[in-house]
């Protein structure tokens, strides 16, 4: 809990600095982020880059299924860090942009359906099993981005075509020596 503090202090001097001295600081939070340069650690990473490897692994390997913790009915919105990339230039580019805005696709999925379109798209022939004595963690976990939105701003790439381009970074990672997985 107290490495949220930082960033908090961090938001609102910027909110301040920006009310007292009229600097135009841009403060945005994303959503959960994917893409190139993830962190494919076997037990430290996160949603869909742990669902990557995992499913390239068991293809690979031959395995019969892949296990997710939880029922798989929680629900994630995600989002490709090109899209971030260019809500920021798109920010930098608008004259009085919001003072703190969220970035999010406002889309959110199953973890079972996120599932589904990662073993599609690594081309896993196997099942998927769930494990409800694992936690399911967070019910919902989606922004509000109509700040961001009001501006003309939306994500552009779809969750299963950013998955696409994320295994195939993944490959081309994994191939180089490059894959960070700390």
């Amino acid at each position: 809990m107290l490495e949220k503090f930082p960033m908090i202090a961090g938001l609102k001097l910027c909110q301040y600095y920006r009310k007292q001295y009229r600097v135009v600081f841009h403060s945005l939070m994303p959503t959960n982020l994917y893409g190139p340069g993830d962190n494919y650690h076997p037990q430290n990473s996160h949603l869909l880059p742990a669902l990557i490897r995992r499913f390239h692994e068991a293809k690979e390997s031959g395995a019969e299924s892949v296990a997710i913790w939880g029922t798989g009915m929680q629900r994630r919105e995600l989002m490709h860090v090109d899209d971030l990339g260019r809500a920021i230039i798109h920010c930098l580019q608008i004259e009085d942009p919001p003072n703190l805005a969220n970035v999010g696709t406002s889309v959110d999925q199953r973890i079972i359906e996120i599932a589904e379109m990662v073993k599609a798209v690594v081309g896993f022939q196997g099942g998927i099993e769930t494990d409800p004595s694992k936690p399911d963690g967070t019910p919902q976990k989606l922004m509000d981005v109509s700040l961001l939105s009001k501006t003309g701003w939306h994500a552009s790439i779809p969750l299963e075509e950013g998955i696409r381009m994320t295994y195939q970074t993944f490959l081309e990672e994994k191939a180089s020596g490059s894959l960070r997985e700390r």
